[in-house]
């Protein structure tokens, strides 16, 4: 149980505080801070939060969990351009600050930033994107709130070739620092080719090719190679997205080459005019936080409801089997979500967090509880 000290006390007022200020401010500004007439445009964005995690540090089931109250507040500007034009973008810049109320010494001050744009002209589409993001957070693979930077550039694209064939190829490179011992730096490096086909109006089928090529500090290097076909588009009246399967391989540079069957599917239902069910699922090799080679099957379901002008409500449940080669983790996760639209420049979010994860090594159980409460706006 949380005590009520003095700090705790000041983090609450500082809480409100922070709370009432986009309230107020939001009925003042309903135009952005800069429009230049031509589709760019200038706003001021803001979140403030407060958060109750009851094991702020993934701690194991068999040892002591540290709860505590957080209170977060991340001020940005965000720059949008080429609303109506065939290459539109953003880019958007924001600091949070982060405050635990029993345990300063987790205080932290991050940046983020990030870049997207597209273009489509009929024939030619692409995607250009690019972040800088500093984090400060757990996950399944990564416990003790674990300071890292992660980088990425992106730039993919579609050609038009024939009225029914399309060439796709893309360009993807992330970088992951780690700020502590233990961990493992990484420069993954993807090289994803496709080929379409109109099988009709409103499917393609599909031939793909991906090149993933993974370097570490700690542990060993790899490569992948995932050779696939499927289909895109609209299945049914209500049903639309893409699934591929295929041969998926790699290759160690300390070891022998496995292979598995690969599977991305990202797949939308209409159950309603307001209601959607969104299913993805993943089969692939990946490397840990720490360098070990992992195999991670997921399944994740997604439902979001549109309740009112003003009320929408999501939920999720994702399931990621891993296997660590020396173990094997059944980790899940619950997620609900309702937000309160008061205006289109101004949200309340609240959101409830359970994660689990079961393993054949005790030392790696946890549960995880995080209930949240945020105000969001944007002018």
């Amino acid at each position: 149980m949380i005590k009520i000290t003095k700090k705790t006390a000041n983090g609450r007022k500082f809480f409100l505080l922070a709370l009432l200020s986009p309230l107020l401010v939001t009925g003042v500004w309903a135009l952005p801070l800069l429009d230049a007439g031509d589709g760019s445009k200038l706003f001021l964005k803001s979140a403030v939060g407060l958060r109750f995690d009851d094991n702020i540090f993934l701690a194991t089931d068999d040892t002591p969990k540290s709860k505590d109250l957080i209170f977060e507040v991340t001020p940005g500007l965000d720059f949008t351009f080429g609303r109506n034009a065939k290459y539109k973008g953003s880019f958007v810049l924001a600091e949070s600050f982060t405050r635990y109320a029993d345990n300063a010494d987790l205080n932290t001050r991050l940046w983020d930033s990030s870049y997207s744009s597209n273009y489509e002209d009929g024939k030619l589409k692409f995607n250009l994107a690019a972040g800088f993001h500093e984090l400060n957070q757990n996950s399944v693979d990564i416990r003790g709130l674990t300071r890292r930077d992660q980088t990425n550039s992106n730039l993919d694209g579609e050609l038009l070739i024939s009225e029914k064939t399309a060439a796709a190829a893309g360009f993807f490179f992330e970088r992951i620092d780690y700020k502590r011992v233990g961990y493992s730096s990484a420069d993954i490096l993807t090289l994803p080719l496709g080929f379409y086909y109109r099988w009709t109006s409103k499917l393609d089928l599909s031939l793909g090719y991906r090149h993933r090529d993974t370097r570490v500090n700690l542990g060993a290097d790899s490569q992948d190679n995932y050779f696939n076909v499927g289909a895109r588009g609209d299945f049914t009246p209500k049903l639309t997205g893409y699934f591929n399967v295929g041969y998926n391989r790699r290759s160690i540079s300390r070891g022998t080459a496995e292979t598995q069957l690969g599977l991305e599917a990202d797949i939308v239902y209409e159950l309603t005019a307001k209601t959607n069910l969104t299913l993805v699922a993943s089969n692939d090799f990946a490397t840990s936080a720490s360098g070990a080679q992992q195999r991670n099957l997921t399944l994740n379901s997604f439902l979001s409801a549109k309740i009112s002008e003003m009320l929408n409500v999501s939920g999720g449940l994702a399931y990621r089997g891993i296997d660590n080669i020396t173990r094997y983790d059944d980790y899940y996760e619950g997620t609900l979500d309702v937000t309160c639209v008061l205006r289109t420049s101004l949200k309340i979010v609240g959101s409830y967090v359970y994660r689990k994860n079961s393993s054949e090594s005790r030392r790696a159980e946890f549960t995880n509880d995080v209930i949240s409460l945020s105000v969001r706006f944007r002018y």
